[in-house]
């Protein structure tokens, strides 16, 4: 099966994983995504039926509009992918004005510009909703026309849903299988931690999770499948999964010397028979 890339740049795309997750993912009707991000997998895999939801109400706003005018979005989109754009000081007038604006197709624009030009794809607001990703300075930023277009025809199966895994999970019925890529734990039970509280996803929200996919598999018969670092601490958290290990290539600190393998953990809870 050919291969597919998302046409946002991710912070944590589980496009290197894809073959891994596929060969770990059940079959069934409907694919349930609480934490769709760039949509890897989604766009790997094929299943009748899609929801695909994220908190981020920007990127689900964008995907629905790419999903509805795919052709009209690429063309207005094509126009930021220029040499006047490629500057600094037109990405800060284009993010001032994506944070004054309310209108959801100027947003959708303004966010795949975004994150084609501004700081390694970041994704990141302040406290007041306003984005504030830096610059990215590069050569030429790439518009990802026919990923567009891609993504577009394979959106007619999805419905793109803006809320918490809670409510996602509440849709699962039997048929379905889930698929979550929360924001990881820490490494270690120090590091990062202020990151992973900022970003609202806290440990006890590890912990929840964990049982929401739990109830799910044992007393709903859904299948759950969940992605996150392999430490001591998710193998506690997903007891009672199955337990599949891939070694990934991962950046874990600023040097160069960090860049080394960290397991990966794919935790299944699968329905008892």
């Amino acid at each position: 099966m050919k291969k597919h890339r998302a046409f946002l740049k991710w912070a944590g795309g589980k496009y290197s994983l894809v073959d891994d997750i596929r060969r770990h993912l059940p079959e069934g009707d409907t694919l349930i995504e609480p934490f769709v991000g760039a949509g890897s997998v989604f766009l790997n895999t094929d299943y009748d039926r899609y929801i695909l939801a994220d908190i981020n109400p920007d990127l689900i706003n964008l995907y629905n509009i790419i999903k509805q005018t795919p052709a009209r979005f690429v063309d207005d989109a094509r126009a930021f992918f220029c040499q006047d754009y490629n500057q600094k000081a037109q990405y800060l007038q284009v993010r001032e004005d994506f944070n004054a604006t309310q209108d959801p197709y100027l947003r959708s624009l303004y966010f795949l510009y975004m994150n084609r030009h501004g700081f390694n794809g970041l994704c990141r607001y302040n406290k007041k909703g306003g984005f504030n990703v830096p610059f990215g300075s590069y050569k030429k930023p790439y518009f990802p026309e026919k990923e567009l277009f891609f993504f577009a025809e394979k959106a007619q199966r999805a419905e793109f849903v803006c809320e918490g895994y809670a409510e996602s999970f509440a849709r699962a019925k039997l048929g379905d299988v889930v698929y979550c890529d929360p924001p990881y734990a820490p490494l270690t039970a120090t590091a990062n931690f202020t990151t992973y509280a900022t970003n609202g996803f806290t440990l006890d929200d590890q912990a929840l999770l964990a049982e929401h996919a739990e109830q799910a598999a044992m007393a709903g018969g859904i299948p759950v499948l969940i992605s996150n670092h392999d430490t001591p601490y998710t193998r506690r958290l997903y007891r009672g999964a199955t337990f599949n290990v891939v070694r990934v290539k991962r950046t874990i600190s600023r040097n160069g010397n960090g860049r080394n393998k960290v397991d990966e953990l794919l935790a299944l809870f699968a329905p008892q028979p």
